[in-house]
């Protein structure tokens, strides 16, 4: 399954298992373990050597993701989860501070042609901070993703309480991962239970329209 560095980033707000909203940058350890985690699906965008995740570095990271977020958000007609994604000024303010952040590291094309090989494209860039590098090359990624052809497969996961987002697979996926369908299906059952009990049909009405349901 093709992984988005921009979704990732955005779903570093997630559920947490317990009926409220788990943050995995509110800390600079989860930061710092956030970005180690994924060493491989940035491999490439940011130099050799270490980010080091200090308060400063986490603050950058957690607003250009509150920006990412806020534009996922409007991209899908999605209720904000969080304050900052909120308000009719939200997308622009976004956009603003997505820009901001992708210029932070100038870069220019590069053209690399060996011998005999076919001609490539690289960039070069004159930042030596690590920790810019990064955030720029994640608000690049977040550029490209939102003017590509994923933003049309962008969704909301439909499951209750959940505030992840994905890039649709297939036409029927509703939600972000299995365990999500499944919680959607037990709260659809239990609706239907409920709806059947306060019209005298009891149970079995429920237990009737609680059928197969669309996969996760």
């Amino acid at each position: 399954m093709e992984r988005w560095p921009a979704v990732e980033l955005v779903n570093t707000i997630r559920h947490d298992g317990s009926g409220g909203v788990a943050d995995d940058l509110a800390t600079t350890y989860g930061t710092d373990r956030w970005i180690r985690d994924r060493a491989e699906l940035l491999d490439g965008r940011v130099p050799a050597g270490p980010v080091v995740a200090d308060e400063a570095f986490r603050r950058q990271l957690a607003e250009l993701r509150d920006a990412v977020r806020a534009l996922f958000a409007h991209t899908v007609g999605a209720p904000p989860s969080r304050p900052a994604e909120a308000g009719p000024a939200a997308p622009g303010r976004a956009v603003a501070l997505l820009n901001a952040y992708a210029a932070r590291e100038p870069v220019v094309p590069l053209l690399s042609w060996s011998p005999g090989e076919v001609p490539t494209a690289g960039w070069s860039s004159a930042e030596d901070d690590p920790a810019v590098r990064l955030l720029a090359a994640l608000a690049r990624a977040s550029v490209d993703f939102l003017t590509g052809p994923g933003r049309e497969r962008l969704r909301a996961c439909g499951a209750p309480r959940c505030v992840r987002y994905f890039v649709r697979s297939h036409g029927r996926q509703e939600w972000c991962k299995p365990s999500c369908g499944n919680r959607a299906r037990v709260a659809r059952h239990s609706r239907r239970r409920r709806a059947g009990s306060g019209d005298g049909t009891g149970t079995g009405t429920g237990a009737r329209a609680a059928g197969p349901d669309t996969p996760g």
